[in-house]
């Protein structure tokens, strides 16, 4: 590559290029190769690199990942790279010289700098981001932060994650809401039909709906947009669980149309572990009360909901690199990527007598997730025998209607490690 065709690709990236992401810490072989590797790849199609075991072999380098399991449960929590974790010891062991100055004074001067990351991300405003410590954190901030009263409704789904069934619950016992429950009948290649489960339990008492973005136990992505755009025009509003969504495919929160929205930020954007974010729109924001308590609940400054007391700023501000990592991948190139390995595992195991698949192979209907089960045998009994037989870690799950061991892959993960699942699966099926 020309020296001048160089300079313009590092322009294309911005101000969070490869040089970024790499050229604030030592350049070991692995952060070169990798420097390298990007810099090739610039004038190459998403879907075209998905498969180059080459360029994906520098990316697996940049991480830490134990040599004796294959880990393909990063739906849990994903491991972060070398230079989130480098950030995070180096932020933790300067807060240790003195925690009160170099916490409060030196390291909580990086959360404007990192709300606005987080907010390019997002594709909105600064001022409607708040950094909280996880989805649960930051979803139930708004579940308990609603005005709601005795009678009104909220529409949610069984498929939901269990901490934000568990807190609609709460609310439904401590307030007098009632809870209308939409059953989904998963996998679906039909967002009619997904929406329309939502829309039709919608009522003249309905005041919010509540929409997993992609269903956790088994990767289904949910046309969030479409039923927004119903539930708006009856004047409901709409909360969106992005837990597994954001950092995994691309999409910016106003897409999607929801006036509120929660996320982990330790799982697809593979930051430190404890990191989560919160999404409101501007306009919702002074009538939202605040999960834990602030000077002024009815304020319209997002920044009412980080008063959370005494936290590891260490970890926070180590988001910072997550996000330079994600950009120097690409966020196409990323969710091309992990959608080609769900499809590479899945299309090998998909017509082995008594495989089940419960993903769709379909782009749009899912990605990184994938579920599968084997006719007459329990989940968990093909979670020990992967583990036990060639150390895979995986998670069975039995939740409602969804019963099968969840298969989730990552950037890091080599096909080699997909070869084994398959090899796996086929013999489990086989007995």
């Amino acid at each position: 590559m020309s020296a001048v065709n160089r300079r313009s690709f590092l322009h294309r990236l911005g101000s969070f290029s490869a040089s970024a992401a790499l050229g604030s810490m030592a350049t070991p072989a692995w952060s070169r190769n990798l420097h390298r590797a990007v810099l090739d790849a610039s004038a190459r199609a998403p879907k075209d690199l998905a498969n180059d075991e080459d360029f994906w072999y520098f990316v697996q380098e940049s991480f830490t990942v134990s040599p004796s399991l294959i880990n393909l449960n990063n739906g849990g929590v994903s491991p972060s790279p070398k230079i989130v974790q480098e950030a995070m010891k180096r932020y933790h062991d300067l807060s240790n010289e003195a925690p009160s100055y170099y916490m409060w004074r030196i390291l909580d001067q990086g959360r404007e700098p990192l709300r606005r990351d987080l907010a390019r991300l997002a594709g909105c405003s600064p001022e409607e981001i708040a950094m909280h410590r996880n989805s649960s954190e930051a979803l139930e901030t708004v579940i308990f932060g609603l005005d709601l009263k005795r009678g009104d409704e909220v529409v949610l789904s069984k498929q939901d994650y269990p901490n934000m069934i568990n807190a609609w619950k709460q609310r439904e016992y401590r307030d007098g809401i009632k809870l209308i429950w939409v059953n989904l009948e998963l996998p679906s290649e039909d967002n009619d039909y997904l929406a329309k489960q939502y829309t039709n339990a919608f009522t003249a008492k309905t005041r919010l709906v509540h929409l997993t973005h992609i269903i956790n136990w088994n990767g289904q992505i949910i046309p969030v947009k479409k039923i927004a755009e119903v539930a708006h025009r009856q004047g409901i509003e709409v909360l969106v669980d992005g837990a597994h969504s954001f950092a995994h495919f691309s999409f910016t929160i106003p897409d999607l149309d929801c006036d509120y929205f929660g996320t982990s930020l330790h799982k697809w954007l593979a930051a430190c572990i404890g990191t989560g974010m919160l999404y409101v729109r501007t306009n919702k924001i002074a009538s939202l009360y605040p999960l834990f308590a602030a000077a002024d609940p009815k304020s319209p400054d997002i920044r009412k909901f980080e008063s959370l007391g005494t936290r590891p700023f260490f970890i926070e501000e180590a988001t910072g690199k997550a996000i330079e990592f994600y950009d120097m991948i690409g966020a196409q190139r990323k969710e091309q990527r992990l959608l080609y390995l769900k499809n590479y595992w899945m299309s090998r195991v998909k017509d082995a007598p008594k495989v089940k698949l419960g993903t769709s192979l379909k782009e749009g209907f899912g990605c990184a997730i994938g579920l599968v089960s084997i006719e007459g045998k329990k989940p968990a009994e093909l979670e020990n025998f992967l583990f036990d037989k060639y150390k895979i870690h995986c998670v069975g799950i039995e939740w409602e209607n969804i019963h099968g061991v969840r298969i989730t892959p990552n950037v890091y993960t080599s096909i080699n490690n997909l070869d084994l699942l398959v090899e796996g699966i086929q013999k489990f099926a086989a007995t």
